[in-house]
């Protein structure tokens, strides 16, 4: 085999992106309970477009962007919970959250 034949291509990218959207999606799915469906695919999108339009240019080094959109997230999602007086990893009390959020409380919870 030869060396152009086994390099990675953007497999890399594309498997990662996959990584981060199914571990995201089961993780942290009680922080998006109210979101519209369209907003949490057009996130997707985005990030994919950019991660491989990145790719384009710069190669692997565009792994960098969702890693640091990941990385940089946590202490900005951890200091908003936290000022809000929620618990930034099981999203509770759950009334708090709503409110924070804008989001009606549902009935089934009254």
């Amino acid at each position: 085999m030869r060396y152009a034949e086994a390099r990675m291509g953007i497999e890399l990218e594309l498997s990662a992106l996959l990584f981060l959207s199914v571990v995201g999606l089961n993780t942290f799915v009680w922080f998006s309970i109210e979101v519209p469906a369209w907003r949490k695919i057009l996130k997707w999108v985005a990030l994919t477009a950019i991660t491989l339009g990145l790719y384009r240019v710069v190669g692997h080094w565009a792994l960098a962007f969702p890693a640091i959109l990941v990385v940089g997230g946590i202490p900005v999602h951890v200091a908003w919970c936290r000022r809000r007086g929620i618990d930034p990893i099981r999203a509770t009390p759950l009334r708090k959250y709503y409110e924070a959020q804008g989001w009606p409380w549902p009935e089934k919870f009254r």
